[in-house]
């Protein structure tokens, strides 16, 4: 059984290179024709459109940036929803808005298919060895069909709910991780301040409670990147981070809440992407606000 990749980006790129290491036969499609090139050297197959996966695949998993991209892959010439999709599952992966999940399934079933949601906690490297975080919403018999695959490309995969429920909780998981860099940069911000040497302070920040558990691993790039060392290829860009982060604050407010703490962190993401640093990895945050108090 062929499986199809709508969109190869970092992400989807990564877990294409998964599904061949785990011996599947792929068929690709993206945008740009040049990101599908290393699977396709590794054998995969390209083809023209998104309905044209859907027509050679039983299964096509869906990795797009945000939901403008989706829209076009959906609902644009030669988009999913102007194939036969009658015994075809589409499993999307893509870290969108809670609110815009339903519809897309509906709109999936009408034309024959089936629709489970599947965002993925990790970046890339987890992406390439199948240590995924997945959380799926959709019917329970969709989900358990299609949980063998889901499992080759994540440590876990856990029914959440319904459709929608998939993106609540990868916000859910995202909000206090990119919270948390902004706040760490206020921290080495403050322990500069005073003088303190920033590799003392974040060897001390890194061995108490004041390091989350990804931090660790993390702190010595961020100080290398006050410094001015030349960034590293992102796992996963601060642009991205921000796009997360509003959406987040977008669901609080359309359940009737409010997010204040990922408000204030939003605009200061904004505020490091609007400098420059759009593309560097997520974590840098804390260098783009730890460099602000500095003139770095």
């Amino acid at each position: 059984m062929t499986i199809g990749i709508c969109g190869t980006g970092r992400m989807g790129a990564a877990i294409g290179e998964r599904l061949l290491d785990e011996g599947e036969q792929l068929a690709v499609w993206n945008r740009t024709e040049a990101r599908t090139r290393a699977l396709v050297e590794r054998g995969a197959a390209r083809l023209e459109s998104p309905a044209a996966l859907a027509g050679a695949c039983a299964t096509v998993i869906v990795m797009l940036l945000d939901e403008r991209a989706q829209d076009a892959v959906y609902d644009g010439p030669g988009g999913l929803l102007h194939a036969n999709l009658d015994d075809v599952t589409v499993i999307d992966m893509s870290t969108v808005s809670p609110a815009s999940v339903p519809p897309r399934a509906h709109a999936v079933r009408a034309r024959g298919g089936a629709f489970v949601e599947c965002p993925v906690g990790g970046t890339v490297t987890p992406a390439r060895t199948g240590k995924l975080l997945g959380m799926a919403g959709g019917s329970a018999g969709d989900v358990a069909r299609v949980r063998p695959l889901l499992e080759k490309l994540c440590r876990r995969v856990e029914h959440v709910g319904e459709p929608g429920a998939g993106a609540s909780m990868k916000l859910a998981i995202n909000l206090p991780l990119i919270v948390y860099w902004e706040a760490l940069g206020e921290s080495l911000a403050l322990c500069d301040a005073a003088g303190i040497d920033l590799d003392l302070a974040g060897d001390i920040l890194a061995d108490s409670s004041g390091a989350i558990g990804v931090a660790r691993a993390r702190i010595p790039s961020i100080l290398d990147a006050l410094r001015g060392a030349e960034p590293a290829p992102p796992n996963f860009a601060l642009a991205g981070s921000a796009k997360d982060l509003g959406l987040a604050v977008d669901a609080a407010a359309q359940a009737g809440g409010d997010a204040p703490v990922a408000r204030a962190a939003f605009a200061a993401v904004q505020a490091a992407v609007a400098d420059g640093w759009g593309e560097r990895d997520f974590p840098m945050q804390a260098a783009w606000r730890a460099g602000r108090r500095a003139g770095r």
